[in-house]
């Protein structure tokens, strides 16, 4: 529980101890003010970035234990976001990588030790892991956020600890998973057994690097399976330094392959392979699409999709307006907006939308945006250039389309990927910016009320902040969504399922329901002769 408040305690940092830490460095509005440097001005922030200490030692593919070029000697850059500038040339995975990670992989699960050990001595090696996790804190964090521009803070305080606590839940997990005794109308012994499934593919996605690597690989490893999993091509550093981790833990080589590389190639040989007996995506809903045909068209794999949405936030008549205010900033904004359970579309009933959008506006305005190694910064760059060249389309949109652009809509600075945070208002459904994922720090706000919000709950997750608890006892049961936030949001326990309904995915991540991701169950059938209870 401790791991998941800590995403929730972001939201009650103080606007005190943020203008300090800002005072410190510099950056402050202008003489005499007591509030945080708003975006606009926060582009001299960003004129010197600060220069990581921490030097990127794993850039090759991770194949059955070693560190390894490609076949083909190719390389690409990985980028700075803060900057554009290149990181470092990683290792390019294709086809005939992923071959070799899966034979590695095969062998590991047919011939190795792994499958084969007890489920406390894997369990050991998953409890080794989180310690070293919790050791290499600064490590990771600092390649998180320089790899991906998310705040160091973030990594460092919020998403590291939760990573070593989900792998602790699921080294927990790997001696208590067991099958069932079943009575039958004729006279046999019927016992289920839970097996792993074999080898498991995982892609994941570069928004939350190594937090998708541990929520791919911890409930895989604690069922006994081996893995191979592709990075996303923009954030591969974390997930290779983690993966020599695991190996200091104890890790037999070929359990688990780390192959950088792209999603038409590497991505695809993964997902069409015919070694490969569970494939896990996580990423955007067209791209499921493409990963679920290729599983199907090669060996009819079993596959785990999580994928985008389009959540909304409604804020009741009886909300807290200054809460409500405060749990849909960091609803949206969070990570940069870039999260599949952004609360991007925002209801306010009408008695109170004035006053929220008023509130929400000047929320926004106080933003600190910089240099995400710098403390205090609440939000770094996006990506990359891709990226964000979509959001500024989206923003042009928004404004052609004829809603109201309150605050925001521009770049930062002139290096790197830094947008100011947006607040749209005068949102329509036939808009783009309220019907597509726009994937940014861009705010849609609805003027409509709860009955006609709940009806688009048809993603991953959303919000709903009202005054009493009876009301919240409804909400859960109309709504169909994967995870219904009740006054609070982005609370995501180890124990907590999280996946989506419709078209934002099937299965679930983390908890329980996720250990079924990577087991199948087999019954075994034995005759009885006159036995004495039948």
């Amino acid at each position: 529980m401790a791991a998941a408040l800590r995403i929730s305690s972001l939201l009650s940092r103080s606007l005190a101890s943020s203008t300090s830490s800002l005072l410190s460095n510099g950056r402050i509005c202008g003489a005499g003010r007591s509030v945080v440097c708003s975006y606009t001005t926060a582009a001299a922030a960003l004129e010197k970035p600060i220069t990581p200490s921490v030097k990127v030692s794993y850039t090759k593919l991770l194949i059955n234990g070693d560190y390894v070029d490609s076949a083909s000697g190719k390389t690409f850059p990985t980028y700075d976001p803060r900057t554009g500038d290149v990181i470092a040339h990683v290792a390019e995975g294709d086809a005939e990588d992923i071959n070799r990670a899966v034979s590695a992989a095969r062998k590991a699960f047919d011939e190795g030790p792994w499958p084969k050990m007890t489920a406390y001595e894997r369990s050991r090696v998953l409890f080794q892991f989180a310690d070293l996790i919790d050791q290499h804190t600064e490590e990771l964090a600092t390649l998180e956020t320089w790899d991906n521009g998310k705040p160091y803070e973030q990594a460092a305080k919020v998403e590291l600890p939760m990573i070593s606590r989900l792998i602790r839940y699921y080294a927990g997990w790997a001696d208590k998973i067991h099958g069932l005794t079943v009575p039958a109308d004729s006279p046999h012994l019927v016992q289920t057994i839970h097996e792993p499934i074999g080898v498991a593919g995982q892609i994941i996605p570069w928004n939350f690097p190594l937090l998708m690597f541990a929520w791919k690989v911890a409930p895989a490893l604690a069922c006994g399976n081996t893995v191979v999993i592709k990075t996303a091509e923009q954030t591969p550093l974390s997930a290779l330094y983690a993966a020599k981790l695991l190996h200091e833990a104890g890790l037999p080589a070929g359990v688990v392959n780390v192959v950088p590389g792209y999603g038409p190639t590497a991505g695809a040989a993964l997902a069409s392979h015919m070694q490969v007996d569970k494939l896990a995506f996580t990423g955007s809903t067209e791209t499921g699409k493409i990963v679920l045909q290729l599983a199907a068209k090669s060996n009819l794999k079993p596959v785990t999709l999580e994928l985008g949405g389009k959540s909304p936030f409604i804020v009741c008549k009886d909300a807290d307006v200054d809460k409500a205010v405060e749990l849909a900033h960091f609803a949206l904004f969070f990570n940069q907006g870039q999260c599949c359970c952004a609360g991007s579309r925002t209801y306010v009933h009408e008695s109170v939308y004035d006053e929220f959008l008023e509130k929400a506006k000047a929320r926004a305005l106080k933003r600190s945006v910089g240099d995400p190694f710098v403390a205090g910064i609440e939000q770094g760059p996006q990506i990359d250039s891709e990226q964000f060249e979509k959001i500024m389309k989206y923003i042009r949109s928004g404004v052609e389309s004829g809603a109201t652009l309150e605050t925001g809509g521009e770049r930062i600075g002139d290096k790197g990927y830094y947008i100011q945070p947006t607040v749209f208002s005068n949102v329509n459904e036939d808009m783009l910016i309220a019907k597509d994922e726009i994937f940014g720090p861009v705010q849609s706000g609805h003027q409509r009320g709860y009955q006609e919000g709940k009806h688009d709950f048809l993603r991953t997750g959303g919000g709903c902040v009202h005054a009493g608890h009876r009301h919240g006892e409804h909400v859960d049961t109309s709504i169909e969504s994967g995870t219904v936030w009740v006054n609070c949001y982005d609370v995501f326990d180890a124990a907590i399922p999280f996946g989506g309904y419709k078209m934002s995915g099937q299965g679930r991540e983390k908890g329980i329901h996720c250990l079924s991701n990577y087991l199948q169950v087999k019954a075994v059938v034995t005759p009885l002769k006159d036995p004495a209870w039948i």
